[in-house]
């Protein structure tokens, strides 16, 4: 394959795909739409290599709600947030070394009502009025207590009300199905404490999109092995795959991950898969606007070498593209 062929581009990468260069420098590549990560924090990382490597847009799953609603509109990457976890009290990232107390609000009360202390609403509110494009639930049975089923709902209730969806860390015994009892709308993380259900799982392609997060569990390979399995079957299922890396958990630079990517593919994604789980704009409507990723030279043959080729991603202004579509 060549950079000039763009049907074999199209065949290994979907339709969005097409040769081009960049205008200024001549640099023939590959043009894709803008990339999104859909599971970062910020806090915990330098935000400033992400559009250099690729990641166009990016959702914190996890800030100060403050803070975050303080930053410029401007810029790169575009910015969609949660803001503060929602959790039991004690519960987790309540305490962790890494979650500074303005990053959880502890709900004490299922109201619904605005202006209850620790109320499910008045939590939903803060994370809304601070301009939250998703809520964030902690669902995490084996690091606390967890939003029992009332307290769960009436948090899903109120973001749905405002037009938010719900994304949760789940994790533990029964957490999958207490968010699918209660409508949860997203997954944080691919489940990788155990194997899901056939039962569960058709339940969660049907009303769900799922994070992917896959290379986080490097030192812990049932979890790993967990992970891809239950994310090969919920593809098979029809669901929705995002891409997302949790970046901030562990050591590793920010733009595109390509060991996330090559877990994707050993997930049973293709090309033109891995692609749309980049691409997707959740939790908005739209892609970031005026940006297009560029690979520089030529596309890979072969679907086991996409991978590492995308990590040699980068962000451009769409004007400095030129689409080669002959």
């Amino acid at each position: 394959m060549t950079h000039a062929d763009p049907f074999a581009i199209r065949e290994l990468l979907g339709p969005d795909a097409a040769p081009g260069r960049r205008a200024l420098t001549g640099e023939h590549g590959v043009v894709l739409p803008p990339f999104t990560d859909h599971h970062v924090h910020l806090h915990l990382i330098d935000e400033h290599g992400l559009a250099p490597h690729g990641i166009a847009s990016a959702v914190d799953l996890g800030g100060d709600p403050v803070e975050l609603a303080r930053r410029p509109r401007e810029g790169f990457p575009r910015l969609s947030y949660a803001g503060a976890f929602l959790t039991a009290p004690g519960g987790y990232p309540v305490g962790r070394p890494w979650a500074p107390a303005a990053i959880a609000r502890e709900v004490t009360d299922a109201q619904t009502a605005p202006g209850v202390p620790g109320g499910a609403g008045t939590w939903v509110d803060e994370q809304a009025g601070c301009g939250a494009s998703v809520i964030k639930v902690a669902l995490n049975a084996a690091a606390g207590p967890v939003l029992d089923h009332e307290a769960l709902a009436a948090i899903v209730s109120c973001a749905h009300e405002r037009g938010l969806p719900v994304v949760a860390h789940v994790e533990g015994d029964g957490m999958l199905r207490l968010a699918l009892d209660t409508g949860v709308d997203a997954l944080a993380h691919t489940p990788f404490t155990q194997r899901v259900g056939l039962r569960l799982m058709a339940r969660a392609a049907a009303s769900q999109a799922w994070i992917s997060t896959l290379d986080i569990h490097g030192s812990d390979p049932e979890a790993a092995a967990n992970a891809v399995a239950n994310l090969a079957a919920f593809r098979e299922a029809g669901g929705r795959i995002l891409y997302g890396t949790d970046l901030g958990n562990g050591d590793r630079p920010a733009g595109v991950q390509v060991g996330e990517l090559a877990a994707l593919v050993r997930a049973g994604l293709g090309g033109p898969e891995v692609i749309a789980a980049l691409a997707d704009p959740w939790p908005g409507a739209d892609p970031a606007h005026g940006v297009a990723t560029f690979v520089p030279g030529e596309a890979p043959a072969a679907l086991e070498d996409v991978p590492a080729w995308l990590g040699g991603a980068t962000v451009v202004p769409e004007e400095e593209v030129v689409r080669d579509e002959h």
